[in-house]
């Protein structure tokens, strides 16, 4: 009898194992490229052009005390535009009380020089993301409550590239 049930463990420890690795994997699709530009500049974040940011700092909003800063490399395209690079970070909380949406808010802090005197810009960044047994990604970011991304349920993984109009 024992021999029997041994037998059968086996057997269902084996069926157990056989199923496919893409059943069991959630995707993740959370790398963000951060372009800013105005109408008068196409890039923002070129600390060697006239009007740009020299300096920025990232501070997570939900983060566990009043200073969490968050690292987010500035990075270069082979045509020499600069963007900011989020790849994690900033602490997530759920949106809605399934889980199916979490959030990240990120106050960002943009310093230039205007007149040989120092000015800086307070702004804030939102990532929703979409949650689910198979991907988890970017859903959404809002740049000072306004929409400056989507993507659809289901997407391909990709770099999202979002664009900042100041």
């Amino acid at each position: 009898m024992m021999k029997y049930f041994w037998s059968i463990l086996i057997i269902v420890f084996a069926l157990i194992s056989c199923k496919s690795d893409d059943e069991s994997l959630q995707r993740i699709d959370q790398v963000m490229n951060i372009y800013m530009k105005s109408n008068t500049n196409p890039d923002l974040l070129n600390a060697k052009k006239s009007g740009s940011y020299t300096a920025y700092s990232v501070n997570d909003m939900l983060g566990d005390r009043d200073i969490s800063p968050v690292s987010i490399p500035l990075k270069m395209r082979p045509d020499s535009t600069f963007y900011m690079e989020y790849i994690s970070g900033a602490k997530r909380r759920k949106l809605d009380s399934a889980g199916t949406t979490y959030y990240s808010r990120m106050r960002l802090t943009l310093s230039k020089n205007v007149n040989n005197v120092p000015e800086n810009t307070f702004d804030t960044l939102e990532i929703r993301y979409r949650n689910s047994f198979e991907v988890f990604q970017v859903s959404q970011v809002l740049y000072n409550r306004k929409l400056m991304f989507s993507k659809e349920a289901g997407a391909a993984n990709s770099i999202n590239e979002v664009t900042i109009v100041k």
